[in-house]
């Protein structure tokens, strides 16, 4: 397996710079491509850019929220880290509990099994992501057994005891098969199957956007109470801004591919950058009206990502575009500390964000036009 030297932690961030925590994670230009092919010979005529040019990092016990609209991109790049699929192009780094460092995106499929014990995932749908025809022993217990090769069935079932009691479930519901549970018991079973190698980096997409918001407020509980017993990181996937509010410590925001804004979570709520953060905050319930009334709702239909537009992928749908919009791409420079922005006048948008709502009145600030 091949190792490199790991990328020094920028100065200019600000959690590296208050936390001095490692990074465990960087992702540099990750592309991935589908292609469209036609007739009876499957002649490719064009690409699909689900993912294209993305790049951000996390820390050791951080967790960091990826944003956007459906199609976005969102589950394919974390695929992509967990090689799911392969990327088409790019690097993932990732630093193992032993201190090298390897590229996942260059790793064969045998390569990659000593490195799923240390990463894992959670799947969106805690009812399709279950075997019906598998006891909790062994949904749970599969790991051990495939990956950790632990044979004696006392000692499966001992460890699958002690993550049903971490999740938050009676040992006694081992043998039950999953239609037996509702719909958040599930996605706690999920959970304890995911946890099962004592991995050290997960990937949660969306893993509460199909649950009752009450059993929500549950899941998101325990996944921070693991995260502080367990020293977990997390690559949250999802759709819902409030939620991720509640739980990430940073958060990217994507758009057709790309990442369009990457920031601290207070930083991104208060006082978002990019025009399509600031869209999205709209959709956001606030308690405060007159903030309501002065939220523009976003119009207009997401690009295909099989023929983007040229220049900045939102300029059609961006009341603040100008000519250097639609002809030029923007590149994701840091503004401030911490807070990287890709948009041609971010530097002079004044745009109102929710972290602020119960604050504002009306004339405090207004949306440059």
């Amino acid at each position: 397996m091949s190792t490199s030297q790991f990328p020094p932690v920028p100065l200019s961030s600000a959690v590296a710079a208050q936390d001095g925590r490692d990074l465990l994670l960087e992702v540099r230009d990750l592309k991935k491509y589908f292609p469209i092919k036609e007739g009876f010979v499957k002649k490719v005529v064009g690409f699909v850019r689900a993912v294209d040019q993305v790049s951000f990092h996390i820390y050791e016990g951080e967790t960091l929220g990826l944003v956007g609209e459906s199609g976005c991109g969102k589950t394919t790049t974390a695929r992509c880290i967990l090689r799911a699929i392969d990327p088409t192009a790019g690097e993932i780094l990732f630093r193992r509990g032993s201190g090298d460092v390897v590229n996942v995106a260059a790793l064969s499929t045998g390569e990659m099994r000593p490195l799923r014990r240390e990463m894992q995932m959670i799947f969106q749908d805690p009812y399709a992501s279950l075997n019906p025809r598998m006891t909790l022993l062994d949904i749970v217990g599969e790991p051990l057994l495939v990956v950790d090769g632990v044979k004696s069935r006392q000692e499966r079932q001992d460890r699958v005891e002690e993550l049903l009691k971490l999740v938050g479930l009676r040992p006694e519901y081992m043998q039950r098969y999953p239609h037996a549970f509702s719909g958040g018991q599930r996605q706690r079973i999920v959970i304890a199957r995911a946890l099962a190698l004592n991995p050290r980096f997960v990937v949660a997409d969306e893993p509460v956007s199909a649950l009752d918001v009450s059993v929500q407020a549950q899941v998101l509980n325990l996944l921070l109470k693991l995260q502080q017993e367990l020293h977990l990181t997390y690559l949250f996937v999802a759709h819902d801004l409030s939620v991720v509010k509640h739980i990430c410590d940073r958060v990217a925001v994507m758009y057709v591919g790309k990442i369009a804004e990457t920031a601290p979570t207070h930083n991104l709520f208060f006082t978002p950058k990019h025009p399509y953060t600031a869209a999205l905050m709209s959709a956001v319930p606030v308690a405060n009206p007159r903030i309501r009334a002065r939220m523009t709702p976003l119009e207009g239909d997401v690009p295909s990502a099989a023929k983007p537009p040229s220049g900045c992928y939102f300029h059609p749908r961006c009341r603040f575009a100008v000519d250097i919009c639609k002809t030029d791409a923007p590149t994701l420079q840091e503004i401030e500390p911490g807070h990287f922005v890709s948009c041609h006048r971010a530097a002079e948008l004044d745009l109102i964000g929710i972290g602020d709502a119960e604050l504002l009145t009306p004339g405090e600030r207004v949306q440059t036009p």
